[in-house]
């Protein structure tokens, strides 16, 4: 995704009148016929790393910086701990792998772990060490065991030698060997949480050593804590790879949130598309998602140059992705790098493009392929024998931003190659569409069998497109809107926003025998402000998941999506409106300067399915005025209509309401039983309301 120029926020939601006036307002379901199919991937989720959605959000680890690379000139998270009597400092070891210093060398663990944070300590008549911030603090909670490794070793300094200023270098005496604490503490110090030891021994060499650590039952949940790993003896003591871990979804290692994949599960997402998104390609060409580095252990992950002005640690490697998709009953839904980097340069089509798409094609047999293939049989090595399933595979990421033209010939190449080794895989196009990127571009080589669109909208917007997919046509390609969402509130969305998304999913879901997939994005945010230290958490306003170190909650929007994807059945049920109520925005400058009034737009909307098998309908009616709306509901074609039923609603106050980290369940869908229900019968719908009826009928 990029930032694309949205109307100021004032203009979106504000003072917007609605023509409710119409009388006797009427939606008639016609269940005589069969109406189309739904989808059933028609709701899923996207990621990439934006907002710090991994490091510092969905994956588990705490530790922020934990080899030491986000920063060549400072150990970013990092700070000395040096209580009265004790005396230390603390420096980058190898910061810049291409241009070590003499004294630097052989510090290195291998080509991933080149950079190492060394504490010297001159005197230790009081306790010194080091100090992780974490994401914006470490989570503390009762009865919890974390697991903390790092890797250390210990030594004294060297044979004197001459600084900067020609004065002669302390000698330390290597003091080392001993117990090594480790603990979680408050900031100030004063009060320890839990707390561990480990035995350094006595060698020049690295060594990995683990603990854990458990807090008490009657701790108060905070994350005004830090991780600290501290000495009483002097020397020089070098560190690499500092992880610890809460317990994470499933028990699973280097695994996620427990918080943050619960709410993932009750959103019923059927796929997740990954790596992203601009994650997927990076700022230059170098900069791509690099899959075959965030494979293994930690210890061989480099990490690399993120999108959003901060490094990944690519704890989130391609294993991972596809665990996650696996934790959550959802079917991978794979982007391959396809040759474009988000500064514009791209990779010709032809002998120069053939590496990228060969690396896409074992990135594919990493995927699916058995344990006789190649990567196959590193996939069993990473620990999974089975291979995952796959059905559809995007060919790069938003390339209507490519001004070259280069991404037809580039396509063609990828959907060749994949075809001829994979020919039930469906190819997505990423330009070809109807939306604004979309439309830079056409395919003229190959023609696309599915193409992602993406929009970013305000609620006004969204409402007035709702029926953006009635009148495609149904005989070329299949659409994924791969990123979509209604961009009001920060960082989080508001009310408004979700009825935009809902009204706009009323349209996607009338007509998913077209649109076949779509998923909101971004998905997260890391709600944490500025501090003295640190930047805000988050580079995108509008998403869906917020949290922070030590909790999580869903925005408007999410219980949108939440309440969508649960409640659907297998088919379209064609639904005729009478009589809709209305609304019109206030004109802006630009509508006066240009003499073009706003033009009416609906009120109102609706969609309803039917789960064949079970007999259940539902009924989804979005009311985006501030009025109650009474609406007669028609069942044609019913047999038999059962008298009770199940209503979902989702409303706020006003438009701007919306849910906070510190008022997390302030808009919630509220259920209940409900019985009057028949072929013909009356409903109120709420002003400022999402509203789903389940209806049981033959």
């Amino acid at each position: 995704m990029k930032k694309l120029s949205l109307f100021p926020a004032i203009l979106l939601c504000l003072f917007i009148s609605a023509n409710l006036n119409a009388q006797n307002v009427k939606l008639t379901l016609d269940l005589s016929k069969g109406g189309a199919n739904v989808s059933p991937k028609l709701y899923g989720l996207m990621t990439e790393e934006i907002n710090h959605s991994y490091d510092g959000g969905l994956y588990a680890e705490l530790i922020r910086n934990r080899i030491f690379k986000d920063n060549p000139e400072t150990p970013e998270g990092w700070s000395l701990i040096q209580d009265e009597g004790g005396k230390g400092s603390i420096q980058l070891i190898g910061a810049n792998p291409a241009n070590v210093p003499n004294d630097q060398r052989r510090n290195a663990i291998n080509a991933s772990l080149t950079t190492c944070l060394r504490l010297t300590v001159e005197k230790a008549d009081g306790r010194v060490g080091i100090a992780n911030e974490g994401f914006w603090g470490i989570p503390v909670k009762p009865n919890t065991t974390y697991k903390a490794s790092f890797y250390i070793k210990g030594t004294g300094s060297a044979a004197p030698a001459r600084n900067n200023t020609g004065a002669a270098a302390p000698v330390i005496a290597d003091n080392t060997p001993g117990p090594i604490t480790v603990s979680i503490e408050s900031n100030d110090g004063k009060t320890i949480y839990a707390s561990g030891t480990i035995n350094l021994e006595k060698s020049i060499y690295w060594k990995k050593y683990e603990l854990k650590l458990t807090t008490a039952a009657d701790v108060k949940p905070t994350a005004a804590a830090h991780f600290v790993i501290s000495t009483n003896r002097s020397g020089l003591y070098y560190f690499n790879l500092v992880s610890l871990f809460p317990p994470t979804y499933h028990n699973r290692a280097n695994g996620n949130r427990i918080d943050i994949m619960k709410l993932m599960a009750d959103m019923k997402p059927t796929f997740l598309r990954f790596p992203g998104g601009n994650f997927l390609e990076g700022p230059y060409l170098a900069d791509q998602f690099p899959w075959k580095t965030t494979l293994g252990p930690l210890e061989e992950r480099p990490g690399h140059a993120g999108s959003w002005s901060y490094r990944a640690s690519d704890g989130m490697g391609l294993l991972e992705f596809l665990e996650w998709c696996e934790d959550l009953k959802m079917e991978p839904l794979l982007a391959v790098y396809a040759g474009y980097a988000l500064n514009g340069d791209h990779v010709d089509a032809g002998p120069l493009l053939k590496p990228y798409v060969d690396d896409a094609l074992n990135e594919i047999e990493y995927v699916t392929g058995p344990a006789t293939t190649y990567w196959g049989a590193k996939r069993v090595k990473d620990g999974h024998p089975a291979p995952f399933k796959l059905s559809y595979v995007e060919i790069g990421n938003e390339d209507g931003f490519d001004r070259s033209g280069s991404y037809d010939g580039r396509f063609a190449q990828f959907y060749d190659g994949i075809k001829a080794k994979y020919p039930q895989l469906h190819c997505i196009a990423t330009i070809g569409g109807k939306d604004p990127l979309g439309l830079r571009g056409q395919l003229t080589i190959r023609k696309p069998e599915v193409v992602d669109e993406h929009y970013y909208r305000n609620a006004w917007e969204m409402e007035e497109d709702a029926t953006h997919y009635d009148n495609y046509v149904r005989k070329g390609y299949k659409v994924f809107v791969g990123e979509w969402a209604t961009r009001e509130g920060a960082p989080t969305t508001n009310m408004n926003a979700a009825l935009g998304d809902a009204a706009w999913m009323t349209g996607m879901e009338r007509n998913s025998d077209l649109v076949i997939r779509s998923c909101y994005a971004p998905l997260f945010v890391n709600v944490s402000p500025k501090t003295d230290k640190t930047p805000r958490a988050w580079q995108w306003d509008s998403d869906l998941i917020g949290y922070n170190a030590i909790s999580s909650f869903g925005s408007p929007s999410y219980y949108a999506q939440s309440m969508f994807g649960t409640y659907i059945g297998n088919k379209v049920v064609k639904v005729n409106g009478e009589n809709l109520p209305t609304q019109t925005r206030p004109a802006t400058k630009r509508d006066s300067a240009s003499g073009v009034m706003p033009k009416p737009i609906p009120a109102l909307f609706y969609v309803a399915t039917r789960d064949t098998k079970s007999g259940k309908l539902y009924l989804k009616v979005v009311n985006t005025s501030g009025n109650a709306l009474p609406i007669t509901i028609n069942m044609n074609g019913a047999s038999k209509v059962s008298p009770g039923a199940t209503l979902v609603v989702l409303k706020g106050n006003g438009p701007k309401d919306t849910n906070t980290i510190d008022n997390p369940e302030n808009i919630v869908p509220v259920t209940s039983k409900i019985t009057g229900i028949s072929k013909t019968f009356t409903r109120t719908f709420d002003p400022y309301s999402i509203s789903i009826i389940q209806m049981q009928t033959q």
